[in-house]
This record gives structure tokens, C-alpha cells and sequence, in this order.
């Protein structure tokens, strides 16, 4: 009887001390209308003339896939949402694609992996650029390493060159990434590749990446290692310049997002297995705190530090949810300033 009790109370510790270092959530202000398979990235289109009519898009991954649109309060725009896609994975956009001599236009970029092609559609009309898409990984010998997954757009500040950096299912212990120039002319919209880069564990898989375009900054998750840095300028080389943060995470690094501000710069990075998000400080790369968003195995993730009006007027952080949907969060709720 006595061991019994003294059982019960050991139980009653563990679950209390579960209790007490669980982080408590920060309740979504919109969760989004479900999609039909597996939602996984999102980026945020800002609406130039109205922001309080900006888009979000998300990949919804599958044979049959989609990139959808949605509105600030969640709902699926469905002219916007671009379907019968061969396994979507991840998404970006760029501002002022150079189209022609006169038009600028801003672009969405995803991969589409069954198809072994990257895809370009001009926002917010949502037309192909791309005769059908872009061949990744044309090179590949192995199985899965033409599979392209990860996506990042870079618009270079200095020549305003646009490029596209691709991760795929498998790749080398180096040279995992190609990055590919994408030009346009009087016979349409081109893609070249030009630069093989980025370390790589081994360990898993390279999905997550993202861009700081104001710096030249790439990022990228080494899924069960670290994140990695490297410069996104083709000609300033291939050689990694840091390799950070992997202490913080349960296990698989995934969706990475940048939210900078005037004076201070955060790097806001999944933690998918422990369902929460760890913040990193961009210049320094400095670990500073996790946070609950009450997402599940978060994939992708995106922010903006711009007001869309009065819904998000501190800015809209968004993430993916293992529930066929994504949570629009304001930005101020997680307190990175703090």
C-alpha cells in the first residue's frame, strides 16, 4: 500500500512539472478554411494599392495538389487558387519581376515535384510565366534527387537579377542546392542554372529555405542538423559561412521566416516535433526564446512586418497546421520586440 503511494505521488510530480514547462499558447487570430490533402508552405502577397486585401498562399501537397488563396480572414479565394498542380511543395514570391521593357509584375514560385519542374505565375492575376514549368536537377543520377521540394525567390539589390534556389527529396553531401537565374525577353520567360552549393548532413533531407534579400542572406534547414548560412550572391562563392542552433530543436529544423524591422532582424524557425517555433536573432544568430502557436508538425511558415490593415495592423505571421489548414497570428502577439 505504501509503494502504491509513493507511485502515485512520482506521477503526480512528472505530470505537474509536464504541466509547468508546457509553453503556453498563443491563440490564433484566424485559422483557415481546410484544404482537401496536406497543406505544408505559405508565403504572403501584400496587396500594393489596399493591404487589407493582401493574399496568402499555401501549397496543399499531393498527386492531385493545389496552391491556394486565401483572404485575411481565412476564406479560399477560389479564382486566385491555382489546381490540378502534381504535388506542390513549397512556395515564395518576389515584387517587380522585370516581365518586359515596360512591366514589372510580382511572381510566386513553387515546386512541383512529380513533374520535376519549378513553376512561375504572376500575382494577383495568377497567369503561367513558365510555358508549362521550369526542369530542376536535370543532372541527377540517383533516385529522389531530381525531386525538387524547397523553394526560395532572390532579388538581388545591386543588379536586381532574379533567382530561384531549389531543394530536392535526396542530394550529395554537398552541392544539395542549385540555384537557376530566371531572365525574360522578347520569346518569353527563361530559367538557367547557374551555381551548385550548400553543405549537408546526411542525416535526413533539405526542404526550408529562405531568403534575406536586403542582406544575401540564404538559409536553410538541414533537417535534423542545423541551419545553415551561406551568401546568395552567386559570385561572392559557395563557402558556408556559419552553421548554427541545432541544440534547440527536438528533432526535424523545418519552415524558416524572416521578420525584420528597422533596427533588429528575427529568424523564426519550426520546431516540428515539439509543435512550437524557435526565434533566433538574424544578426548575431543567437538562440532567444520558443514559442507555442498551438500548430501541429509545422512545415512552412512566413511573415510580414507590414500593417494589412485593421485584421493584422502589426503585421501577420503565418504557419502551416497538420490539419489541413494554416494560422494567421498578428504579428505583435509574439512579442519579438520584447
Amino acid at each position: 500500500m505504501q509503494k502504491l503511494k509513493v507511485n502515485t505521488v512520482f506521477l503526480c510530480f512528472v505530470t505537474l512539472m509536464s504541466c509547468v514547462t508546457k509553453l503556453p499558447e498563443i491563440v490564433a487570430d484566424v485559422i483557415t478554411e481546410t484544404t482537401i490533402h496536406d497543406t505544408d508552405d505559405p508565403a504572403i502577397w501584400i496587396n500594393p494599392k489596399d493591404a487589407s486585401k493582401s493574399i496568402v498562399f499555401g501549397t496543399d501537397k499531393n498527386t492531385n495538389g493545389a496552391i491556394y488563396a486565401f483572404d485575411l480572414d481565412g476564406k479560399i479565394i477560389e479564382d486566385k487558387t491555382i489546381r490540378n498542380l502534381k504535388r506542390p511543395n513549397n512556395i515564395d514570391l518576389e515584387y517587380g519581376f522585370q516581365l518586359n521593357d515596360s512591366t514589372k509584375v510580382d511572381v510566386i514560385a513553387f515546386t512541383e515535384r512529380e513533374r520535376q519542374r519549378m513553376r512561375l505565375f504572376s500575382v494577383p492575376d495568377m497567369k503561367p510565366l513558365d510555358n508549362g514549368g521550369f526542369p530542376v536537377f536535370t543532372d541527377a543520377k540517383e533516385p529522389e534527387t531530381n525531386l525538387p521540394m524547397g523553394i526560395a525567390l532572390y532579388k538581388s539589390p545591386k543588379t536586381y537579377k532574379l533567382y530561384a534556389i531549389v531543394g530536392r527529396k535526396k542530394g550529395p553531401k554537398n552541392e544539395y542546392l542549385y540555384q537557376y537565374s530566371i531572365t525574360s525577353d522578347s520569346l518569353g520567360v527563361h530559367s538557367k542554372l547557374v551555381r551548385k552549393f550548400g553543405e549537408f548532413s546526411g542525416k535526413k533531407e533539405i526542404e526550408a529555405i529562405a531568403v534575406d534579400d536586403e542582406t544575401g542572406i540564404v538559409y536553410y534547414s538541414d533537417e535534423m542538423y542545423c541551419i545553415r548560412k551561406y551568401h546568395a550572391e552567386p559570385l561572392k562563392g559557395d563557402k558556408e559561412i556559419y552553421c548554427f542552433g541545432g541544440e534547440y530543436f527536438k528533432k526535424d529544423i523545418e519552415g524558416i521566416a524572416i521578420a525584420k524591422y528597422q533596427d533588429e532582424g528575427f529568424l523564426i524557425v519550426s520546431n516540428q516535433q515539439a509543435h512550437t517555433f524557435n526565434v533566433f536573432n538574424l544578426k548575431t544568430n543567437a538562440f532567444i526564446k520558443e514559442i507555442n502557436l498551438g500548430t501541429i508538425e509545422t512545415d512552412g511558415c512566413d511573415v510580414t512586418t507590414m500593417a494589412l490593415g485593421d485584421k493584422f495592423p502589426n503585421g501577420l505571421f503565418v504557419s502551416m497546421n497538420d490539419e489541413k489548414n494554416f494560422f494567421f497570428h498578428d504579428l505583435e502577439k509574439l512579442k519579438l520586440l520584447e
